[in-house]
């Protein structure tokens, strides 16, 4: 497996964890091409009965590796990261995202693509593409506002700004907030606890909740295609990423109207 990403299964339970501390568990280009094999190969474990998707070093994932940005998003249906989500999220047993530390961009990506969320208080969550420039891709951002609706999902989008946990569990973006020292254990024991009842229900219900979500969603992609055009040709990733690599504040080019 891809250095920076490993997994490990255990009593019924598979966890998956990012696993690059140096740079808070951003996950490379490589990484995001990895993860979904690393799922199939869990999906094919009939020993796995649920996934653990969490972060070593006291981050979950602070997204994708800026320096690597241009191969990691591509049009939207081909960024790397929308390929990861939609299998993490196809994943036909339950999810869980066990957070701690930073949860940012691609790792909130991530994280909203599981079925639930546990968080230790003091985690920081957020969605940075208007620090970069970014268009947030189509996929990531109806799952999102399918999680925490619109408005909270504009705060989100907008703002870029990191939220406590407590913010995020107001908002639905979390499902529990549990003190640092007691997330590992209150995952397992939940883990456990799924472990232990009918998959067939599981899938079901997963297959079932899905599909009504998605039916309420509505089409994206007319809009999504025009805004890509538009962020290619005006130079805002650009300068995000410069920014962002020079740190120093960006200066953002882009002031006319989408007609």
């Amino acid at each position: 497996m891809v250095a920076g990403l490993h997994a490990e299964v255990a009593e019924g339970v598979g966890t998956i964890t990012i696993d690059r501390p140096a740079k808070r568990n951003a996950m490379s280009a490589d990484m995001w091409r990895a993860l979904p094999a690393l799922l199939d190969d869990l999906a094919a474990n009939t020993a796995v009965r649920v996934v653990v998707l969490t972060g070593a070093g006291g981050d979950f994932c602070a997204g994708a590796d800026i320096s690597e940005l241009a191969d990691i998003h591509r049009d939207d249906d081909s960024h790397l990261s929308t390929v990861a989500e939609r299998a993490l999220a196809a994943f036909p047993k339950p999810t869980l995202a066990a957070i701690e530390g930073y949860c940012v961009g691609g790792g909130c990506q991530l994280a909203v693509a599981c079925d639930l969320r546990f968080a230790a208080d003091g985690s920081r969550v957020g969605v940075t593409p208007a620090k970069l420039g970014i268009v947030y891709p189509a996929p990531a951002t109806t799952r999102l506002v399918r999680l925490v609706g619109p408005s909270a999902a504009k705060y989100l989008l907008y703002s870029a700004d990191l939220i406590g946990a407590e913010h995020a569990l107001r908002i639905g973006l979390l499902d529990e907030v549990v003190p640092a020292d007691g997330l590992r254990e209150r995952v397992a024991g939940f883990a456990e606890t799924l472990a232990s009842r009918s998959l067939l229900t599981q899938r079901a219900t997963k297959d079932i909740v899905d599909a009504i979500a998605i039916a309420a969603a509505g089409p994206v992609a007319d809009s999504a295609r025009r805004w890509l055009e538009e962020v290619a040709a005006s130079g805002e990733v650009e300068e995000g990423i410069a920014a962002f690599l020079e740190r120093r504040a960006p200066d953002f080019p882009w002031t006319s109207p989408v007609r």
